[in-house]
């Protein structure tokens, strides 16, 4: 049965399947997948989202307001998010989990947990943005950079590679935040791209320049555009959220952006993006809050409020930043950043974090 179904035809499928189910078997109900056969819709979804509240709980408003659904949010960070669907496994409340990072979504995909999403909905997003097997979609892309203040180092002096960060030349002067899930997975883009030797020297060589360490990309920009710390690696929608906050422009901020050139893993452009829970496969609620993230005006919520690109062609990208199909990302395919507790440990090894 296709995922995603009209919600009148969804409900009658759904009623005369779990009525065979419960005819043949005696219990629970499944569709020809094997996945569990969901009740009809009761106006009321969980999400676990690795997307922090601030950014995205206005969103999940409006689309409750639209559609009647109510969505019932619970935050985290996407790597403690995840972790807690793989040990809930079957039993987990959640219907769809929002992540902040493609890594986490593969992590849970690869244990078997999401339902395959229709066409109709992948179709939408170009392919290097979701799985190739359809089990999420990315929602947004956003770009890894090195945020710097000017002041204290002049863009004739930025690093033409991320991996030039190690050099003694940049002792005490980074921010970077370890613990992060766009961190983590930045870590893996680097292992995938020039293997875990590569990755394991890079975070060696950070960890010997003392870097400042931040729980999160937003204290590191702060650092940075105030002049207490000179560089930071963050994500690139940060400079405009720290420019909403102040009432101004991201142009009139002392911090500024540096994007990696020519396909440096300092450049990984990664997404945010959705999975359905097996369980949730036929829920229409769950499909109407998927179809919702990619609908005109969520997109257009994402470059105007949280300063995210897109992932729809013709959706307008944020203000302020180059063209999504301008960026020189790195050749990683993010299918490949599934390696989540990996390099967790990876990170810990190199006494980054505790």
């Amino acid at each position: 049965m296709p995922l995603f179904l009209p919600r009148t035809v969804l409900t009658l499928a759904t009623a005369g399947l779990l009525v065979l189910g419960l005819a043949a078997c005696g219990g629970e109900a499944t569709d020809t997948t094997g996945a569990a056969a969901s009740p009809a819709a009761d106006k009321k979804i969980t999400v676990y989202s690795g997307r922090s509240e601030s950014l995205v709980k206005p969103l999940l408003e409006k689309f409750t307001a639209q559609s009647g659904i109510a969505v019932e949010a619970r935050y985290a960070a996407t790597a403690a998010m995840a972790t807690q669907l793989l040990e809930e496994g079957e039993k987990s409340p959640a219907d769809a989990f929002f992540a902040q990072d493609a890594g986490a979504l593969g992590a849970v995909a690869k244990k078997g947990m999401f339902a395959p999403l229709p066409a109709t909905v992948l179709d939408k997003v170009p392919a290097t943005y979701r799985a190739k097997s359809g089990e999420w979609v990315g929602v947004t892309a956003r770009s890894r950079v090195l945020v710097y203040n000017p002041d204290l180092v002049p863009a004739a002096q930025l690093p033409a590679s991320v991996f030039d960060l190690t050099d003694p030349a940049w002792k005490g002067k980074i921010g970077v935040a370890p613990t992060n899930a766009s961190f983590q997975a930045f870590v893996t883009a680097v292992t995938v791209q020039h293997g875990q030797d590569k990755a394991k020297e890079f975070l060696a060589g950070l960890k010997a320049n003392d870097p400042q360490i931040r729980e999160g990309n937003g204290p590191i920009l702060e650092e940075v555009d105030s002049g207490k710390l000179a560089v930071g690696l963050i994500n690139h929608y940060y400079l405009g959220e720290l420019a909403k906050e102040k009432g101004t422009t991201p142009d009139t901020l002392t911090a500024k952006l540096h994007f990696f050139p020519d396909g440096d893993s300092g450049a990984l452009v990664n997404v945010a993006g959705v999975g359905v829970l097996k369980k949730a496969a036929q829920n229409p609620d769950v499909q109407a809050f998927v179809t919702y993230l990619l609908s005109d005006e969520a997109q257009k919520y994402f470059a105007e409020e949280t300063f995210e690109y897109p992932v729809l062609a013709d959706a307008a990208p944020p203000a302020g930043v180059p063209a999504l199909n301008e960026l020189k990302a790195p050749a990683v395919d993010l299918n490949d950043l599934d390696q989540l507790e990996a390099t967790i440990a990876l990170i810990k090894e190199s006494g980054l974090v505790p």
